[in-house]
């Protein structure tokens, strides 16, 4: 990969590169642009059945890049960032490619955080990827037209100086058109085909084996954290559905007090939905607990028609089981009662400052628990990319979140 001196900022060099290609700033480029411009800089592996294809680069800590289901001139629906790329590993802080699935660990933050140093403030300027998720390749263990089989072992250390030692086992499928439509349910399926529906759908099975000493809740616990970065729009929705019941028996709806509070133009809460605005542009984050989540959540760029959903692995009960808390407080008096699902919405760190170069998040977070020597833990994360007219895309977030896009488009984008 090339290197640079520095990175440029993000804003400019996305644009330098746009406005190279022919795109204007306000259009994604296609998949065969992000395709090309990945090429250019790293190893790529392409999974293809047809004309739905993936992306993956394996020398990028092992991130699905994007996905496409018309071949190199369709929609591109991964954020892929030209900027990190151009600049190379450089940026201590975190090398921001973007990518459509990467793999991360958890907790973010806390007493038993990764990405604090020990006694550091909570604050963006202290905030640093750990060298194991942010530089260095997967090695590829094996590899057909439809999978790609990623290994790589890791060392890291939490803000209580606990050590761990891992062994990640990653597997990219891009999944058949029967398997997409049969993962979606009977009336989804059903919507797709007769709406003539265009779609592509991936999972990466994600794996990580303790090969450290004991690991303990009093010094810290790890979780898998799946993270997609997609491009934003001024009319894209992220849709939560959420399990209903009181707050004195379930807690809050919606935890949205990670970076500040938020008005009703980004955020709202329907009797069967969360809506967290997608913009880009305003730096803000939401979560659901294992008290309130459900197993699938999705965003919708009503401007581009595209429906993005992602299903994740949940235990029948996930209130029984421990979720790490990646919440910035200092110390957490429950480090183990965290968000299952996040979405972050990017914007600039602070007034003045530069964002990190305008995206927004679907993520989510394995289980954790007390993993003797050699044993194992496995998160598995879907995402599925479904485009077309938002009469027939409606009828797919009916069938798995529970909500119509008219109700969406009129409680959230109407003035």
């Amino acid at each position: 990969m090339r290197r640079a001196a520095r990175f440029l900022p993000l804003t400019v060099a996305c644009g330098l590169w746009l406005a190279a290609s022919g795109v204007s700033a306000q259009q994604v480029p296609s998949y065969g642009e992000h395709l090309a411009l990945l090429k250019q800089h790293t190893e790529v592996i392409e999974l293809a059945d047809g004309k739905a294809r993936v992306i993956v680069c394996p020398r990028l800590q092992g991130r699905v890049m994007t996905a496409t289901a018309a071949g190199l001139s369709g929609t591109s629906n991964g954020w892929v960032n030209p900027a990190a790329l151009q600049a190379g590993e450089v940026n201590r802080q975190f090398n921001n490619y973007g990518g459509s699935d990467r793999f991360w660990l958890a907790p973010e933050a806390g007493q038993f955080g990764l990405f604090f140093a020990p006694g550091a403030r909570l604050t963006f300027a202290n905030w640093f990827t750990p060298p194991a998720l942010n530089q260095g390749a997967f090695r590829v263990l094996e590899r057909s037209p439809r999978v790609v089989r990623l290994g790589r072992s890791m060392r890291l250390v939490n803000a209580s100086r606990t050590e761990f030692h891992i062994y990640v086992n990653r597997t990219v499928r891009l999944l058949s058109r029967w398997r997409l439509l049969h993962s979606l349910g009977d009336e989804a399926a059903a919507a797709i085909q007769q709406g003539r529906l265009q779609a592509v759908a991936y999972e990466t099975e994600n794996t990580i084996t303790n090969l450290g000493p004991d690991w303990s809740r009093e010094h810290g616990l790890l979780s898998i954290w799946i993270l997609g970065m997609f491009p934003p729009g001024p009319e894209t929705a992220i849709l939560v559905p959420y399990r209903g019941g009181s707050e004195s028996e379930r807690g809050p709806v919606v935890i949205s007090d990670y970076f500040g509070r938020l008005g009703p133009d980004r955020l709202k809460v329907l009797p069967q939905v969360i809506l967290f605005r997608g913009d880009g542009r305003y730096r803000s984050k939401i979560g659901t607990t294992q008290k309130r989540v459900r197993p699938v959540a999705g965003a919708i760029d009503f401007r581009r028609g595209v429906l993005t959903l992602v299903q994740f692995s949940l235990p029948p009960e996930p209130e029984k089981h421990l979720y790490v808390n990646n919440l910035w407080h200092l110390p957490q008096k429950e480090p183990y009662v965290g968000d299952v699902f996040n979405s972050y919405n990017d914007g600039p760190t602070e007034p003045g400052a530069e964002s990190l170069g305008g995206f927004f998040e679907l993520e989510t977070l394995s289980r954790t628990r007390e993993l003797r020597t050699g044993e194992s833990l496995t998160h598995v994360h879907r995402t599925f990319h479904i485009q077309g007219p938002v009469e027939h895309l409606s009828r797919v977030t009916q069938a798995v979140l529970g909500v119509d896009l008219q109700t969406v488009r009129r409680e959230f984008f109407s003035k």
